[in-house]
């Protein structure tokens, strides 16, 4: 598993490093989506996490939820257009789930590519990522997840 600066993650999963947002492949055409380790760090303690409802399609870049922390509040965007399909209820009743098990209990959507080709091309597998999110903490000027 690739450790960035104290900031596990994990091989198994792929990223989008501008968006600071993890996916796990379910094999069925979906794709459940997080915060990384990255973003919570730099975030604090989630206080509140609303998404955008299931059925809704987002265009790439666009928000599917909202993610608010003491120190920030902000839009989780995908990386590519698709459709949310399912919604992490439990992190809506306790949002620190993303700070404690950011790649478990803590994930926020599950979405439906509507371009799976194009959804896999924007990201970047968990065995390739150490080289991008080094350069991102560089230009975010973040120390890491252990500062």
């Amino acid at each position: 598993m690739p450790v960035v600066r104290g900031c596990n993650l994990p091989d198994d999963l792929l990223y989008d490093v501008n968006n600071n947002l993890w996916y796990r492949d379910e094999g069925d055409g979906t794709f459940t989506v997080g915060m990384t380790m990255v973003a919570t760090a730099m975030a604090g303690n989630l206080v509140a996490f609303t998404a955008k409802k299931k059925g809704k399609t987002i265009d790439a870049g666009k928000s599917c939820a909202t993610v608010e922390s003491g120190k920030w509040v902000g839009p989780a965007k995908l990386g590519f257009a698709a459709e949310i399909v399912g919604v992490n209820d439990n992190l809506t009743s306790q949002p620190t789930l993303a700070n404690t098990d950011t790649y478990g209990e803590g994930w926020m959507v599950r979405v439906k590519p509507t371009d799976p080709a194009a959804a896999s091309a924007t990201l970047t597998p968990g065995s390739a990522v150490a080289g991008p999110y080094e350069a991102k903490m560089d230009a975010d000027s973040f120390a890491g997840c252990a500062a």
